[in-house]
This record gives structure tokens, C-alpha cells and sequence, in this order.
């Protein structure tokens, strides 16, 4: 038999943080590398046999392959049950059984293509000798105000010197539009700060990386990408939403149409508000029930993914005007021309994919890096609006009603302003992806870096 290792140039192994909102978009920038570099570039992405059975069975291609490491740390089913506890298994368990997988590797790996918070793994390269490759899932703005923690300690925005002045504006951080105390990330003065430390230590590491890449579209952060190349001496690359934008094409040919695109075919242009609370972290029960109050009391129609025990609060919901389902391809729906409005927790991934389908959002963050997303997409993009103007305040059914009323307005001005904003960051996000475009050469000069790198 034929050495495997003679034909491929370049073996990329892909080390994502165990959780859906870093798993996909890792999985999507190795697609757009396998499917750039098909026949001389193997991708294997390492994965927990847990997560194996989640998402052995999506379709890759050919020369991407998984390679598993044993359950070592908690269940993805109550990851959000002991965050801490989840994250510290993640800095300490994980790294032996992948250095043994690397070492029984048949293609020896040419880089370690690493989440950012997975800390050990520049230790781990330093050690194989094997250059190593920062991938940061979240917005180049919330790396940026990670690294320049000291600046916010310095001037008693964070830390324990806190002022507790949510209102005032943070306005030197390099590259960062002025944002307010209140729309940091929440660890750094509320909710998550346990975790802190960690994340400090992630974004301290991931200089020491020979390259570092952001989940991001130049242009719609171009100024605090530049400021973080200007900052850092390691080539940087803005590789663009990374959501599964490939898989669109083959939609038309689709023969196995999916029930709620069929109930989305039916629906009248721009008239459906679709909700998703995204895949970890919720609401309380006592938020939810007004949520739920408000969407009804409204009288839109709407398409709702609901998780786990939430399905069963709707009852008999779903009549012609409202679909409530567990599960959906996000990106699809999004570009489905019924839909007007997004509902969204702001996750990094749900704001790239709203950015590129063009779809005006209502912000609900709860958690890190949601309060920065949803200030992004209100006050830098101009593309939504906040459910929630007071942290921790119990939004009322009424409130609900009448804001999702006034949002799906077609003819009222704002909402045509914010259509208009929504439909220019969309162009902006896929012009960036196409040939030529800002993510497609950064992608490509990423490739030709770790090919000549090892």
C-alpha cells in the first residue's frame, strides 16, 4: 500500500473547545480549507466520542476525518449546570489523551489548529515542535477588550476598584468604538467572573501562537483588527463568518425539504419573527413566560426553536401562524425570504448569521459575550434593536407585544432604516466570502502560511 503521507502536504489537526458555538465554526473554517486544498491537505478534527455521536454523521468532505479522545470531561447534556466546573475540566484533562493521539498519528500534524481557550495546546505545539494556530470564535472586539484588561482596571471599570458607573463610556481602548460599562463582557463585572481568570489567560496565550485567526469580516471590524495587527508581531487573518455558507448552494437541489421551510414557503414575505434563544445558556422561567406572552399577544406569526422541556409550555401552538420546533439549520432559515425578523440571544455565530442573511434583529443577551454582540448589532450596524434596556429587569408581556409589533411594521421609517442597515452589512458579509473578497484571501493566505511553515 501506498504511503499515506507521501500525496499530503499539509496535515491540519483541529482541536475545538467541546461546545456548539466553537465546534461549528471550527468545523467551518476546516471545511473551507479542505475544500480549498482537496487534494493535498488532511484536515482530522479531534473530538470527544460524545461529540462524535452529535456530528459523526454531517457531511464533510473527503479529506476531512475525526479522531476522538475518550469522555474525559463532564456531558455536553448539563454542560451549563457547573460552568467553572466544565471549563477547569477542559484546561486539565484533555491534554494528555490528544499529545497521545498526536504521537500515534500515521501523517504526522503540520499545525494544531486550536481553540483559543484550550490553553495548553501552545505548550503542547512548543513541546511536539509543531506550529500552532489561535482560532478566537468570538469578535475581534471582545478579544481586543479582553487583552487591554489592564487599561479597564486602570481607569476602575473592572476589577475591584469597580465604579459601578455602568453608564459611562470606555473610550480608549485601541481600535474599539466607545462602549458603554454596561455592554462589557459580563465576566469582567457580573455573571461568569469565576471564569476570568481563564479567559485572561487564554487571550495572553493566544499572542504566543505563530498565527492568529478571528471568526470575523474585516470590514465590519476593520478598524480593531487593525489595532490588534499593529499591537501583536503574528500574522493575523480576519477569515470571515466561517457559518455554513457553502451548504446554501445545494439547497435548490433539495429533495428532502425539510417540514418547516415548507411551512416557511407558505408564509408571506418578511412576515415571520423567528426566535432562538440559542444552545446553552436561557432565560429564567419567569422571563420566559412573558416572552412566550408577548410573541402570542403580538399577533405575528413566528417560528420559535425551543430546547428541551420548553416545547412542552406551548401546548397547541403550532396552528398556521406559529411553528415551534427543537431544531432547524439556522443559516437557511435566516435566508428564507418569509422571514423579517430575528429574535436572537446574540451569540457570535447567531450575529454572523443574522449579519449575513440581512434580517433585522431584537437583542436578548444573557451571557459574556452577548451584551457586546447585541451593542454591535444595535448601535455600530444599526441593524436591531434591545428587548432588554435594564440588566436583570423583568421584560413585561405588554412591553414584548408592543416592541415586536412596532419592529415587524413594514412601513414605519425606523423599520425601514433598519432594513436598509441590515441589507448593507448583509452585502458586506458576502462580499467578503466571494473570490477576491477579504475573507477568501485572508483563507487562502492562512493555507499557503501553514504550508510553508512546517
Amino acid at each position: 500500500m501506498s504511503d499515506p503521507a507521501a500525496t499530503i502536504s499539509c496535515h491540519v489537526v483541529a482541536i475545538p473547545y467541546p461546545g456548539r458555538g466553537h465546534i461549528n465554526p471550527m468545523m467551518n473554517l476546516c471545511k473551507l480549507i479542505a475544500l480549498r486544498r482537496p487534494s493535498d491537505f488532511l484536515v482530522t478534527f479531534v473530538v470527544t466520542e460524545e461529540w462524535l455521536g452529535f456530528i459523526g454523521s454531517e457531511p464533510k468532505p473527503t479529506n476531512i476525518c475525526f479522531a476522538t479522545i475518550p469522555n474525559v470531561i463532564p456531558s455536553e447534556v448539563n454542560r451549563a449546570a457547573d460552568f467553572p466546573g466544565f471549563i477547569n475540566a477542559t484546561q486539565t484533562k484533555m491534554e494528555d489523551p490528544i499529545e497521545q493521539l498526536l504521537r500515534q498519528m500515521e501523517v504526522p500534524a503540520s499545525v494544531l489548529l486550536y481553540d483559543t481557550y484550550l490553553i495548553w495546546v501552545i505548550n503542547l505545539g512548543n513541546r511536539m515542535n509543531i506550529p500552532v494556530a489561535s482560532l478566537f470564535t468570538m469578535s475581534a472586539t471582545v478579544f481586543s477588550l479582553t487583552y487591554y484588561y489592564d487599561l479597564l482596571l486602570k481607569n476602575g471599570h473592572v476589577g475591584d476598584n469597580f465604579s459601578e458607573k455602568t453608564e459611562e463610556e470606555v473610550d480608549y481602548i485601541p481600535g474599539v468604538r466607545p462602549i458603554r460599562v454596561a455592554d462589557l463582557v459580563t465576566g469582567f463585572n457580573g455573571n461568569g467572573k469565576e471564569v476570568l481568570p481563564v479567559t485572561l489567560q487564554a487571550i495572553s496565550m493566544a499572542t504566543k501562537a505563530q498565527f492568529l485567526l478571528f471568526v470575523s469580516v474585516y470590514e465590519l471590524e476593520s478598524q480593531v483588527i487593525d489595532a490588534i495587527k499593529s499591537e501583536l508581531s503574528i500574522p493575523i487573518y480576519a477569515i470571515g463568518p466561517a457559518v455554513p455558507y457553502f451548504n446554501l448552494d445545494n439547497i435548490e437541489n433539495d429533495q428532502n425539504t425539510p417540514d418547516y421551510i415548507k411551512w416557511l414557503d407558505h408564509q408571506p414575505n418578511g412576515s415571520v419573527l423567528y426566535i432562538s434563544q440559542g444552545s446553552f445558556l436561557s432565560v429564567s422561567n419567569a422571563q420566559l413566560e412573558e416572552i412566550i406572552g408577548g410573541v402570542r399577544d403580538s399577533g405575528v406569526r413566528y417560528m420559535w426553536i425551543a430546547r428541551g422541556d420548553g416545547i412542552s409550555r406551548f401546548k397547541h401552538e403550532n396552528d398556521e401562524n406559529a411553528l415551534v420546533i427543537p431544531w432547524c439549520d439556522q443559516l437557511r432559515v435566516l435566508c428564507h425570504g418569509s422571514i423579517g425578523a430575528f429574535w436572537s440571544h446574540c451569540g457570535w455565530n447567531s450575529t454572523k448569521e443574522g449579519a449575513f442573511s440581512g434580517v433585522p434583529m431584537l437583542t436578548f443577551p444573557i451571557f459574556w459575550d452577548q451584551v457586546p454582540n447585541s451593542k454591535m448589532i444595535v448601535e455600530d450596524w444599526k441593524m436591531g434593536k434591545r428587548v432588554r434596556t435594564e440588566e436583570g429587569n423583568l421584560v413585561t408581556r405588554e412591553e414584548i407585544a408592543k416592541l415586536i409589533k412596532c419592529f415587524m411594521d413594514r412601513e414605519s421609517e425606523e423599520g425601514k432604516e433598519m432594513r436598509r442597515r441590515a441589507l448593507e452589512v448583509k452585502k458586506i458579509s458576502r462580499q467578503a466570502i466571494e473570490e477576491g473578497g477579504s475573507a477568501q484571501i485572508d483563507i487562502d493566505s492562512f493555507i499557503n502560511d501553514i504550508s510553508k511553515s512546517h
